[in-house]
């Protein structure tokens, strides 16, 4: 199985890419900084230099090619402002579907936000605010795609402490924490997971087994034809 990661020099993508790397998979991470290449070797990752702000459809998509499934974690990051909000986290977004479209890639992954389902409340600082109304309208734009088997995975608020290997993954949960180690394994999980196409995940620490989350996402399927 071949995996290219867009944002692929993010928190999340590394631990995604050794995940993989450690299975003996092939994993490619889209990265905008030819100085970021070392830390995706030591990953596992085969680095691939793209900078999806300024990248046309056509070059993103021959990154794909080969490939089985797309994994969208990037973001503009700490610092950013809103107009970058806009420019990585959905046009890039976007483009990246676009892209895994016009490469025949099915597979196709999103990593969005807790909170972006909605407007965000009065108050709410207003870069905080863009990133929230961004990563809504890079889902909406995903869902529409007939050509992608995508799933959107809205994590909690990330922390950097070790994994526990146990989550609560569900279409609406309660606003929690997850850390980063756990958000890559079911990352990891959902990938190989034929009942997570076209379903909208929310994702906190929780107390069931990762692998025991995805899998009840196909009893829940089953219960619905039934």
């Amino acid at each position: 199985m071949r995996t290219v990661i867009a944002g692929g020099h993010g928190q999340i993508a590394l631990r995604l890419e050794r995940l993989l790397a450690g299975r003996g998979e092939e994993v490619a991470g889209l990265i905008r900084k030819p100085g970021q290449a070392d830390d995706l070797r030591a990953a596992g990752a085969e680095p691939v230099v793209c900078d999806l702000e300024a990248a046309s459809v056509e070059e993103v998509a021959r990154h794909l090619e080969g490939a089985d499934a797309a994994v969208f974690a990037a973001g503009a990051g700490p610092g950013s402002g809103t107009d970058r909000k806009d420019t990585v986290d959905r046009a890039a977004a976007v483009l990246f579907a676009d892209a895994a479209e016009r490469a025949g890639v099915r597979r196709f992954l999103l990593v969005s936000s807790m909170g972006a389902d909605r407007e965000p409340p009065a108050g709410t600082e207003p870069v905080f605010a863009a990133y929230l109304r961004a990563k809504r309208a890079a889902e909406e734009e995903v869902r529409r795609r007939a050509g992608l088997d995508w799933t959107i995975l809205r994590p909690g608020r990330l922390t950097d402490g070790a994994g526990t290997g146990r989550v609560t993954l569900e279409s609406r949960v309660e606003r929690g924490d997850v850390t980063r180690d756990d958000v890559a394994a079911v990352l990891l999980a959902l990938l190989e997971s034929p009942h997570a196409a076209r379903a909208t995940l929310e994702l906190t620490g929780g107390d069931t087994p990762i692998d025991r989350a995805v899998a009840a996402l196909g009893e829940q399927a089953a219960k619905g034809r039934d």
